[in-house]
C-alpha cells in the first residue's frame, strides 16, 4: 500500500487455523489453568508497528505523536513505536483497515501466545523449554530504547520480536481468572476488565525475554516508553 509515494509495511505472516494449549502451569496463576484453544487462521504483522509507519499514520489522521516522538532514543525510523496507549494502537488498526481494505484490528491474547508459540506446543518459550537456548542478541547492560526489529531470527511462523524488545498491547481486556471460563474457539477477553492485556517483554525489564504464555495488564490510557503493539488480520470478533 502506497500513501503519496510513502510505502507502509504490511509484511506479515500467517498463523494457521487449529487448536493449541494455551497457558503454563507454574506460579503465575494468571496463565492457568492451561486449556485447549481453538482459534481461526489470521495473519501477524511480521514485526511490531514501526516508527516510519506511525509517521503515515499521524500525517494522514492528524494523530498527536507519542510521548517519547522527539526523544532520540526512541524516534529512529526503524524502531518500533512506543508510548502510544491502548485507544491510540486501536485508532491505528483501525485507520490502516480502512485504509487498506482489510479487517486488521489488534490480536486477541490467544492469537498472540499461539503465534508466539510458533507451532510448538507446550513450551516455555518459541525455542523449547531452555531459557538460555535461543540464539538471540541480547544486549549486556542497561538499554535506553527498544531494537530495531529484525537483528534477532525470527521464530517458526516468521514473526520477530514476540517475546523480547517491547510488550505489545492486545485487544482483550484482562482479567486474572478468565482462563477459568474462557470459550473455546476464539476467545476475546473479560468484557468487564478496567485493564488491557498485554504480551512480550521489554527492553526496560531485567529480564528481557518472557514465556510464551506470560500475561501482563495495564490501563487503557497509560503511555509508556516500553510499550508498543502489531496487527492482525483475521476474524471479525463480536
Amino acid at each position: 500500500m502506497r500513501f503519496r509515494g510513502t510505502k507502509l509495511n504490511l509484511r506479515r505472516c500467517l498463523v494457521p487455523e487449529g487448536p493449541f494449549m494455551m497457558g503454563m502451569k507454574g506460579d503465575s496463576f494468571d496463565e492457568s489453568p492451561v486449556h485447549r484453544v481453538f482459534l481461526s487462521a489470521f495473519e501477524m504483522s511480521q514485526t511490531p508497528v514501526l516508527n516510519r509507519d506511525y509517521a503515515v499514520f499521524m500525517k494522514k489522521s492528524g494523530a498527536d505523536p507519542p510521548q517519547w516522538w522527539n526523544d532520540s532514543n526512541f524516534n529512529d525510523p526503524k524502531q518500533p513505536v512506543v508510548g502510544v496507549n491502548w485507544h491510540e494502537a486501536r485508532a491505528y488498526c483501525d485507520w490502516i483497515a480502512e485504509a487498506s481494505g482489510s479487517s486488521i484490528r489488534l490480536p486477541t491474547e490467544a492469537e498472540f501466545e499461539k503465534a508466539t508459540r510458533g507451532g510448538l506446543q507446550g513450551a516455555d518459550y518459541p525455542w523449547g523449554n531452555d531459557p538460555a537456548g535461543h540464539h538471540y542478541k541480547i544486549a549486556r547492560g542497561p538499554l535506553k530504547g527498544p531494537y530495531k526489529p529484525g537483528e534477532n531470527p525470527p521464530n517458526a511462523y516468521g514473526l520477530h520480536d514476540m517475546v523480547t524488545n517491547i510488550h505489545q498491547w492486545c485487544l482483550d481486556g484482562y482479567d486474572p481468572n478468565y482462563y477459568e471460563e474462557s470459550p473455546s474457539r476464539n476467545p476475546t477477553g473479560s468484557r468487564g476488565a478496567d485493564l488491557r492485556a498485554a504480551r512480550g517483554s521489554s527492553w526496560n525489564q531485567e529480564n528481557l525475554i518472557s514465556r510464551c504464555a506470560a500475561r501482563s495488564g495495564l490501563a487503557a490510557y497509560f503511555r509508556v516508553n516500553d510499550f508498543g503493539f502489531r496487527w492482525v488480520i483475521g476474524p471479525r470478533l463480536e
